[in-house]
């Protein structure tokens, strides 16, 4: 039986004490206030809190420019998570300052630097040491790299102070940024064409924010060159909200422009014709350049093919994949899919056979294939006394739970969990699951499972796949005749069973209701007493979210897969994204248009097929969750009335 989540352990009046000032301080750290910070940093000297509330004061101090005392603190927190975040806090003040030489000392101790830093060391490199090649390194971010943190700009004008960028490159970046959606960043550009290139920044606005009537308005001038790389921005921009006027209008002009920017904008017209599963897509992508291809618009010609279920296209697609995409499990998967249905059957179980055995969703696919249903790994050796002492033993392990155990708002929680998967870093199977247990034991099951699917020989799946709540679950499940485990995959992939979880976008509880949508349920299924500050009761989130899910499921003939797509991006847009054939649900997961939803379904499909194994003497195979999906009926209604 999977193991029950046990309750935290109970706080002392001294250790509440503690949590309370910790809780102060952070405000204090939040409001800028460094005299109240130094006040309560004297009462929690002795605490696990005390690093951290250091750290917020030298933060402060860095801000103010002042390094008093970050040394010291970077020396006794050697190594340590928090030594690491205060580090780059104080590069990046450095590269404020222009202090290459301390800059480049310490960079080299920083174990993970992030882009803006990055870019600071490509200046510290040219300007400290003379080195030339950090130009070509900063020429390829300007290319590639649509955002671009505000550290970053230096470095960028550098590159048009030396001269290195041609007026190619210049327009090459408008593109991406055109892509990014960052149109200020846009304007800014235009400063740096030359006089006899110039734009005027009210064509460019209309072009970005009312294409059709800049074509309309603007007949094109081939001899210019702003005037075509206008026109193309305008037509890419028009294939966001009308993809068909917008190849129309580019088939028009198309013979005016030169093979590399006629792939371009096929390129970008066969993507968002994928995207919204347009059955000319394929046809788009054949006018394309396949060498200039982004990874983005590659996976997308590949799922266009799936769509369509035109296996030899997507054989040939997979194929001439950069290794980087061919390599992922899925395109693995869907090559041996389209071997098979060539007749292929030795090729395509050699294929199957690279990916099977491990804990994802396309290794439970391929499985499956190759006959050998999905299995729970043999469970390991709980850890003994000295490896569960070893992990209490853990002062990184240690503070980031005593973090986690109060209310710092998002952020600092965010924080915190970063600090726990810092700790397990180069830990071997009996580290991680002594630092799993040791979660677990306190309540947080959240980072329990987070050390528990790192392992890689030895395994304990009920680390990894608890079931906290289990009376009131199935109790719930029973009613709404749903299957126990699509809730338990749902609940992990969605809170990972924290009862008071927030999202940036604000979807609260163990299933991470939006406010509006607590609310709407509760009205349905008269709810007594309902009150927006009960959605993170356990009990309450569930009764709600299991009814919501239900709404949507029958909503969407009966089919998980649908049920998960409304759950995670709404129930309209599951419905629109059937299309007009019948699917087997792998080819449907694989075809939704957001990344995060595609990824969320796979994950909440895979997490309910080992829940499953766990309930059921007999689960149900992955595929068979899966289903087929069939195309909405056409005398369905256009939308459906749910939130």
């Amino acid at each position: 039986m999977i193991g029950i989540a046990l309750p935290a352990l109970s706080a002392t009046p001294a250790m509440r004490d503690a949590q309370a000032r910790f809780v102060e301080a952070g405000a204090a750290f939040r409001a800028g206030d460094n005299a109240r910070l130094a006040r309560l940093a004297a009462t929690l000297k002795n605490s696990e809190y005390a690093p951290w509330v250091e750290y917020w004061r030298l933060r402060l101090k860095i801000t103010a420019d002042s390094f008093d005392g970050v040394e010291d603190f970077l020396d006794r927190e050697s190594g340590s998570y928090l030594a690491e975040k205060l580090r780059a806090e104080w590069l990046r003040q450095l590269g404020k300052r222009q202090d290459w030489a301390t800059f480049q000392q310490e960079y080299l101790t920083l174990a993970q630097p992030d882009q803006e830093l990055s870019c600071y060391a490509l200046q510290a490199r040219l300007d400290h040491r003379r080195d030339k090649t950090a130009l070509d390194e900063a020429k390829l971010l300007w290319l590639e790299t649509a955002n671009l943190p505000d550290g970053c700009q230096p470095m960028m004008d550098r590159l048009f102070a030396e001269q290195q960028l041609s007026i190619d490159d210049i327009w090459t970046r408008m593109r991406r940024l055109l892509e990014a959606r960052k149109f200020g960043a846009m304007r800014i550009l235009t400063h740096f064409l030359p006089a006899e290139d110039a734009v005027d920044p009210r064509q460019l606005d209309l072009a970005i924010e009312k294409p059709v009537r800049y074509l309309n308005e603007q007949p094109l001038n081939s001899a210019a060159r702003s005037g075509r790389e206008l026109a193309i921005l305008a037509i890419v921009r028009l294939t966001r909200s009308n993809l068909a006027d917008a190849v129309k209008r580019w088939r028009a002009i198309e013979g005016q422009y030169a093979q590399a920017d006629r792939a371009y904008v096929w390129g970008q017209i066969a993507w968002l014709g994928a995207l919204n599963h347009d059955a000319q897509a394929l046809t788009w992508y054949g006018l394309t350049d396949m060498a200039r291809l982004t990874d983005e618009q590659y996976g997308w010609y590949a799922r266009a093919a799936l769509r369509r279920q035109d296996w030899p296209a997507l054989a040939r697609i997979v194929e001439r994949m950069p290794p980087r995409l061919s390599s992922q499990p899925e395109w693995i998967y869907w090559l041996a899919r389209a071997r098979m249905a060539q007749g292929q059957r030795e090729q395509a179980q050699a294929l199957l056979q690279k990916i099977a055995g491990y804990a994802n969703f396309y290794s439970h696919l391929a499985d499956e294939e190759l006959g050998q249903p999905v299995t729970i790994p043999a469970r390991a050796v709980p850890p003994t006394r000295q490896e569960l002492a070893e992990a209490e033993a853990n002062p990184g392990l240690r503070r980031a739970l005593a973090v986690l155990s109060v209310d710092l708002g998002l952020e600092i929680r965010l924080d915190a969990v970063r600090e726990w998967s810092w700790y397990l870093r180069g830990m071997n199977d009996r580290q991680l699951l002594a630092a799993a247990e040791l979660a677990r034991r306190r309540g947080f099951l959240d980072r329990s499972i987070a050390a528990a699917d790192r392992t890689q020989l030895q395994h304990d799946f009920a680390l990894r796949f608890p079931t906290p709540y289990r009376d009131e679950v199935a109790a719930k499940t029973r009613e709404a005749a749903l299957d126990d485990a699509w809730i338990y995959g749902l609940i992990r992939q969605e809170s990972r069973f924290v009862a008071e979880a927030r999202s940036v976008a604000g979807a609260r509880g163990l299933m991470q209701l939006m406010p509006a949508t607590a609310s709407w349920v509760a009205r349905k299924i008269s709810y007594a007493d309902y009150h927006l500050s009960k959605v993170t009761n356990p009990d309450t989130n569930m009764t709600l979210g299991i009814n919501y899910l239900k709404m949507v499921y029958e909503a969407l003939d009966n089919q998980p897969v649908l049920a998960f797509t409304a759950y995670n991006a709404g129930p309209n847009r599951a419905r629109r994204w059937r299309g007009d054939q019948t699917l087997e649900g792998a080819i449907y997961v694989e075809t939704i248009p957001f990344n995060e939803t595609r990824d969320y379904v796979k994950k909440v499909m895979s997490n309910a097929t080992y829940y499953s194994i766990f309930f059921e003497s007999k689960p149900q195979p992955l595929k068979t969750r899966l289903g087929i999906i069939v195309p909405a009926n056409t005398g369905e209604a256009t939308a459906i009335d749910l939130p």
